[in-house]
């Protein structure tokens, strides 16, 4: 099978196409808020980094790659370290790209809500994953453009919050972008509409899967706390990254809904740690493979996995009765067919796609499709977690909270790893 559809990082320049010249935005800005005036009345996009590991630097980065007029001008961590290296590092773009002084660098556990108090008018936030509700929703409320990494919560309460801060982002005119790129990839784009157009006739049945070798994590040094640890080595610990079903699947989970033009209404899952079982590696799972429901009764077979020189595969198929469908590319009796859409860096084309749509004064708002998206992961999580058949309402009912009541550095039990037919956890 094709692998289609793998992340990379590619520095494909792109064009200004789509993106509105100053003067043509400042009336439409005008009348949608001040927020949409100052981006076009300025033609810059003042862009606010919150969380500067990897996947924030490089978002950053991609973020000024894509149009004209856009500069890094605010940094925040949690850890001062995290900022004075992400510093560094962006220093070698220049002062068109970046220029942050002492007073727009922030850290601590409060530091987000100083950022966003400055005058940026775009902000990143690519904190870990258990972070991102409440920060979604305080960039939302400060009015400002934001672009989520995904997935947006590792929790039902979580991930409800930010479907509420939707409806903030629409009453203020205001976008939320989040990092599912393929939805701003053109093959993947033409593929989905020739999917839902018919051209593999009623969709029977998929499959979706992100399994590779295991990433990256951080040895425990002597002077971090039990939470400084979880935090600097979040990809291990549910309550930071939702486990690899949500915070590395979702890609694939997110494809899924798009194509079927809806959530599914129940999974049942199985999964565990079978190699990565040291104490080093928190509290997550290493395989997942869930069933996923959706209304129609059409089944979408999911599978994720971390582990060490095995094959692995990265794409989406879905089958219908009359072809069969990647990225890209439909095998059909009535004809094959191939995208003609050229080959771009959906990472940088998300930031053109949501930078475009604020200086157009059309904000993109997609808090609610990621946040559907991020339910599901979850649902096949805690499916599997707990071995029994979870179903959409139980996630809509569910209280389940992940986030500690008072965040702080200090002493944090790891949780015990998942049991299933034991653990009941909804």
């Amino acid at each position: 099978m094709p692998q289609l559809g793998t992340d990379n990082t590619r520095n494909t320049q792109l064009t200004r196409r789509g993106i509105l010249k100053a003067s043509a935005g400042v009336a439409v800005a005008a009348a949608v808020g001040p927020h949409l005036a100052y981006a076009a009345g300025s033609d810059t996009i003042k862009v606010g980094l919150i969380g500067c590991g990897g996947r924030g630097s490089g978002a950053a980065n991609q973020a000024v790659e894509s149009s004209p007029g856009t500069k890094i001008t605010a940094l925040c961590d949690l850890f001062p370290d995290q900022v004075k290296a992400a510093r560094e590092r962006f220093a070698e773009l220049g002062k068109d790209k970046f220029d942050v002084s002492d007073d727009h660098c922030f850290n601590g556990w409060d530091g987000y809500k100083k950022l966003l108090e400055t005058d940026v008018n775009y902000v990143i936030l690519a904190t870990p994953p258990g972070f991102r509700p409440m920060m979604i929703e305080a960039a939302l409320n400060a009015g400002k453009n934001t672009f989520g990494e995904k997935p947006c919560g590792v929790d039902p309460v979580g991930v409800r919050r930010v479907m509420d801060a939707g409806k903030i982002a629409t009453e203020k005119g205001i976008s939320f972008v989040a990092g599912t790129q393929r939805r701003h990839d053109p093959k993947y784009i033409e593929t989905v509409k020739k999917i839902q157009d018919g051209a593999i006739g009623k969709i029977q049945a998929g499959q979706i899967y992100w399994i590779q070798e295991g990433l990256w994590n951080k040895t425990r040094q002597p002077d971090w706390s039990d939470v400084e640890w979880q935090v600097r080595d979040w990809l291990y610990f549910t309550w930071l990254s939702g486990d690899i079903i949500v915070e590395q699947h979702l890609h694939q989970i997110d494809v899924a809904n798009w194509v079927m033009g809806t959530h599914p209404k129940q999974a049942i899952g199985l999964g565990g740690r079978q190699s990565r079982v040291s104490p080093a590696y928190g509290n997550v799972y290493d395989h997942f493979a869930v069933d996923f429901e959706y209304p129609d009764g059409t089944h979408i077979a999911s599978m994720s996995r971390q582990m060490e020189k095995c094959y692995n595969r990265i794409t989406e198929q879905f089958v219908g009765t009359t072809g069969i469908a990647t990225a890209g590319l439909i095998k059909s009796p009535n004809g094959n067919w191939k995208a003609e859409a050229t080959d771009i860096n959906p990472y940088v084309q998300e930031h053109a796609d949501n930078i475009a749509s604020i200086r157009a004064g059309k904000p993109l708002n997609e808090c609610q499709q990621v946040a559907e998206s991020t339910m599901t992961a979850i649902m096949g999580r805690i499916a599997t977690y707990t071995g029994q058949i979870v179903r959409w309402k139980d996630m809509m009912d569910s209280k389940l909270n992940l986030m500690p009541e008072k965040l702080e550095f200090g002493p944090m039990p790891v949780a015990p790893v998942a049991i299933p037919g034991v653990d009941k956890i909804i």
